[in-house]
């Protein structure tokens, strides 16, 4: 019997340290297989292919802002909403049954965002040269950074080489953005699992210097924050009282609000400004001041617009290649809405 325990234990410590093994070369696997993905984006992929994308794009990209300025911040959305689900795919653009955006974290995406790659897709198609060349996951990637730029923000450049995902489900969007109630171990985690610092996490935050929210994302503050307070103390009592103007007790929740109530159609670092007057919209956004982690560099971004530019361009840069997909991997769609 001895000699049988003792045997017994041994092919289960075996196959213990072969599944060890396992387990740390498919991780390895995964590693190089996302780096590898990462690499093959570069700018001017489509230098050969497809010349004038850059120009088609921007062309029009600029006519769908000059119509409606929505068209900035809801473009900007939707690319972050795409690349933390399953990468920057475009899966957030298919409009199947219960794809993603049917996600209530995902349902107040704003129709301006979808209106602007699919009228952005058109505008490269229409060039014969250019048509079903390029992935929608490339087309969205150029618009935000053009929306980000005619709203007054940096131009940089844009690494290209993405193709577009074909499975869109709403049960992978659980868990997987940011909550308006997050603190800031909360945010770090979510952003940490996509390679992303906390310094980008600061950098992407100040997106919402020309972002917009309806009233019941942060009612909780202003109404019925604690037995204690019903006005949560982190925010600046004047502008809460404006706040309760705007957002009264059962308001139309199609009602939206400016989330930089100073600037709200400039793309610049105000956002930070504001968190330092108490002043942030969410508490997702405030924690970034009151917590002594990130003040420094909230403090940094608010008195160097400069300096946010610049890390700014460096964080959608890196969350741009997050989970791509390229070679021959996922597809390039005819129509954006749906696979081929």
């Amino acid at each position: 019997m001895k000699h049988r325990s003792s045997s017994t234990l041994y092919s289960v410590a075996k196959a213990a340290m072969e599944g060890h093994r396992l387990v740390v070369v498919m991780s390895l696997l995964v590693l190089l297989t996302c780096g590898s993905c990462s690499a093959q984006l570069r700018k001017g992929f489509y230098s050969k292919t497809c010349p004038n994308l850059e120009k088609s794009v921007r062309s029009a990209v600029s006519r769908k802002f000059q119509q409606t300025f929505v068209t900035a911040p809801a473009t900007l959305r939707l690319f972050f909403h795409d690349c933390f689900v399953r990468g920057c795919d475009a899966s957030v653009i298919l409009g199947h049954k219960n794809a993603e955006k049917d996600h209530p974290d995902d349902v107040s995406l704003a129709g301006d965002g979808f209106d602007t790659v699919v009228k952005a897709k058109a505008a490269v198609d229409s060039d014969p040269q250019c048509r079903n060349k390029v992935s929608c996951a490339d087309i969205l990637a150029l618009a935000t950074r053009d929306v980000v730029n005619l709203a007054g923000g940096p131009f940089y450049e844009v690494e290209l080489g993405r193709r577009d995902g074909r499975i869109s489900t709403i049960a992978s969007v659980q868990r997987r953005l940011p909550q308006p109630f997050h603190n800031l171990n909360q945010l770090n985690s979510l952003f940490s699992m996509h390679g992303l610092s906390q310094t980008d996490l600061i950098a992407l935050s100040g997106a919402h210097t020309i972002g917009f929210s309806h009233c019941n994302r942060f009612s909780n503050r202003i109404y019925n924050f604690s037995p204690r307070s019903r006005i949560d103390p982190s925010l600046n009592l004047q502008y809460a009282f404006q706040l309760r103007n705007m957002c009264p007790l059962k308001v139309d929740p199609r009602i939206a609000i400016n989330m930089d109530p100073v600037t709200p159609q400039k793309f610049d670092n105000q956002y930070f400004k504001n968190l330092q007057n108490g002043m942030g919209l969410f508490t997702s956004d405030q924690v970034l001041f009151t917590d002594n982690r990130s003040k420094a560099t909230v403090n940094l971004f608010a008195s160097s617009e400069a300096a946010f530019n610049s890390a700014f361009v460096s964080a959608i840069t890196k969350l741009g290649r997050v989970h791509v997909k390229t070679g021959n991997d996922g597809e390039i769609r005819v129509d954006c809405t749906r696979i081929n």
